[in-house]
């Protein structure tokens, strides 16, 4: 793995908890004000916008410079504001999604972008797992799914032998793994089970692993039905025995699960990265569980994450850079060095190919988890809840109260529906999957 590209991978997980959409423009320098305004367009600057912390924005510049230096480019690295126009490249996190989608003026779709360049892009060549939300209905990319994963249950081996519990054989449902829970906890394990992302994993990928996705076509929340009462009902339950153990709204848990305090935990198949050094923990990693008592059984999870969006506006000379930079990206090369540093979902059949051979090779079984989860996964757009800021939001709020035991689960889960959806139809934009 590359140490180099290592603090991109933290970085970039800390930018979860960091709102911001727009890039703070980048100062020119002595030379570049002092040029001919001919040669200042010429040298086609063009930015990619991130708000990652300092050793990240290290690591990103170093990827970049690579970039400019293999394509005689001029690629500059800037920073993320709110309240500003987007820069020309933005990687926009999962959690900013819904100001996309309510901007679709300050974007235009990649596929555009890359026309006008004539630059080709192989969208036939992407994982149809990680094509729902950034194509439109002609199956044309509008965005490319950079840094994506899918949920999946990390668990650790020790903890499974000091339970008596085979390390070879996770739990495949919920059913199942309530049983080992109790073993766990009398074990000496005070958190047996845990969970980041509480929306991402117990409302849009339970709901649609049990095959009654958490939307309508038209937008329209619709997560209050039976598996997903059932499902909250149920974690109530294991919250009153003290198998499971909420510890916040983003990835706090994580770091009870990388100290090994939590014996399991439901996370974005990109953590292994940071469980790789867990303290006392050998890595188990196998597909989210599902309810086996729903019709037709376990359906594919979702992907979702960090992808990149081009801005509007800019100049043919500045897209044909961001072109060739969005070409550089989907190499398998580049690929293989983001899957080391992210941990994310390879983009391609061959960048898949080259990671089963180079990364699998060192036991690392995350990928595989996560794409046996995915397999089937559909790549027609669909709204996610945890997209949407004021959603995930109530969302969160009512799964609290119930986990809590402060309110029932139905009673939650159909306040949160109710709310969330006069958040969609006050703002009908946000009801749509992608914007153009």
């Amino acid at each position: 793995m590359s140490h180099s590209l290592r603090p991109l991978a933290i970085a970039i997980g800390l930018t979860l908890a960091v709102p911001a959409l727009a890039a703070k423009p980048v100062k020119p320098t002595p030379a570049q004000e002092a040029a001919p305004a001919s040669a200042t367009a010429a040298s086609a600057d063009f930015e990619l916008a991130h708000n990652l912390s300092p050793e990240g924005e290290k690591a990103l510049q170093a990827i970049v410079d690579r970039f400019n230096k293999e394509n005689n480019g001029n690629l500059k690295v800037s920073r993320l504001e709110k309240g500003e126009k987007p820069a020309g490249l933005n990687l926009v996190r999962r959690y900013d999604m819904s100001e996309v989608l309510s901007q679709a003026k300050n974007f235009i779709p990649l596929h555009e972008m890359m026309a006008k360049s004539g630059v080709k892009l192989d969208a036939d060549g992407l994982s149809s797992d990680l094509k729902a939300n950034v194509v439109d209905g002609k199956g044309r990319l509008v965005a490319l799914p950079v840094l994506y994963s899918t949920p999946v249950l990390f668990y650790n081996k020790n903890a499974f032998r000091k339970a008596k519990l085979d390390p070879d054989q996770p739990p495949k449902t919920w059913f199942e793994m309530q049983g080992m829970l109790d073993k766990l906890q009398e074990a000496g394990y005070a958190c047996p089970y845990t969970t980041a992302w509480p929306v991402w994993v117990h409302v849009d990928n339970v709901s649609t692993i049990s095959g009654l996705p958490a939307t309508t076509d038209k937008g329209q929340l619709v997560f209050n039905g039976l598996p997903q009462v059932k499902h909250v009902a149920m974690m109530a339950t294991w919250t009153k025995a003290n198998y499971f153990k909420l510890f916040g709204r983003g990835d706090e848990a994580s770091k009870k699960f990388h100290a090994g305090e939590c014996a399991m935990i439901t996370a974005d198949s990109r953590e292994h990265i940071d469980f790789r050094d867990a303290r006392g923990v050998e890595l188990g990693v196998a597909p989210m569980p599902f309810h086996d008592d729903v019709y037709g059984g376990r359906r594919p999870s979702l992907a979702d994450g960090a992808s990149l969006w081009v801005g509007a506006g800019r100049s043919q000379a500045e897209y044909k850079q961001a072109a060739k930079f969005v070409s550089f990206l989907m190499s398998p090369d580049i690929q293989i060095e983001l899957v080391r540093a992210y941990g994310g979902l390879p983009l391609t059949a061959a960048a898949r190919s080259a990671a089963r051979s180079k990364l699998l090779q060192d036991g690392d079984q995350a990928l595989q988890a996560a794409y046996v989860s995915l397999k089937g996964t559909s790549d027609k757009p669909v709204v996610h809840v945890s997209d949407i800021d004021a959603v995930r939001i109530i969302a969160n709020e009512e799964l609290e109260l119930a986990w809590s035991d402060k309110e029932p689960s139905k009673a939650a889960l159909d306040k949160a529906v109710t709310r969330g959806n006069a958040v969609l139809n006050a703002k009908p934009a946000l009801k749509k999957a992608q914007p153009f």
